[in-house]
């Protein structure tokens, strides 16, 4: 494995540079797609990757959960983590849910949980929802980024008022932040995510339900659309 590696990093510089998820995401599958590291490879440990990088541990933490996400690795406790496909499938593999079932969900709570929110918000959820949306825009980690972002929509949830939508946005809550963690590593939306996240805001904020329930659908709609890039896209050039 380490003479295979040693080959395959051979003039990766660039990506070295890159010091993020992102790049030693796009390194990684990019290998793992070309072959150059073959289904069945165990891959180095965090530590060794990090060093051979130049990243820290956590970066690499971050590109391994795509990887899995991506359905290329999987991870055998006591045994590390090996090449198991070398292309992504169709479906993210979000440990309880998936991406297609988190699509086809999200549309019937979130949607009416903003229509919801926009009706019932009190001062204290608009300025907590006002907060998050700052926190995001100045937010240059992605982990961080992602946390942020789940508590954006589980907040709506709980103005909406309907205990019911809360306890279901905090049930995908942890699919939500792995697809969101993989996404944004491929084919990062932050900022037009930002943009969406503040028309959902401002129609909360003014108390329209018709103009909530409509920028949340959009924002849903955006997501799917980038997810449906995520597994066709060609990151070689990363």
């Amino acid at each position: 494995m380490n003479n295979l590696l040693d080959s395959w990093t051979v003039g990766q510089g660039a990506v070295v540079r890159v010091g993020a998820a992102e790049g030693v995401l796009a390194a990684l599958r990019s290998a793992i797609e070309s072959g150059q590291i073959p289904v069945g490879t165990k891959l180095e440990a965090e530590a060794a990757l990090a060093q051979r990088f130049g990243v820290s541990r956590t970066m690499v933490r971050e590109a391994l959960r795509s990887l899995s996400s991506l359905g290329l690795t999987a991870t055998h406790t006591g045994k590390g983590t090996f090449v198991v496909a070398d292309r992504a499938v169709k479906d993210l593999r979000l440990g309880k849910y998936s991406a297609q079932q988190l699509l086809e969900a999200r549309p019937h709570i979130e949607i009416p949980a903003a229509g919801l929110a926009a009706q019932r918000r009190t001062i204290e959820e608009l300025d907590r929802l006002r907060e998050i949306l700052e926190a995001m825009e100045h937010e240059e980690e992605l982990s961080q980024w992602v946390v942020l972002n789940s508590e954006f929509h589980a907040s709506i949830a709980r103005a909406s008022g309907n205990g019911v939508f809360a306890t279901m946005q905090e049930d995908i809550d942890d699919a939500m932040a792995k697809q969101s963690n993989t996404l944004n590593q491929v084919v990062d939306r932050r900022k037009e995510s930002g943009a969406e996240h503040a028309a959902i805001f401002a129609a909360i904020e003014r108390g329209s339900a018709d103009d909530a329930t409509r920028a949340m659908e959009l924002h849903l709609q955006g997501v799917e659309v980038a997810l449906a890039s995520v597994t066709v896209t060609d990151i070689s050039h990363l």
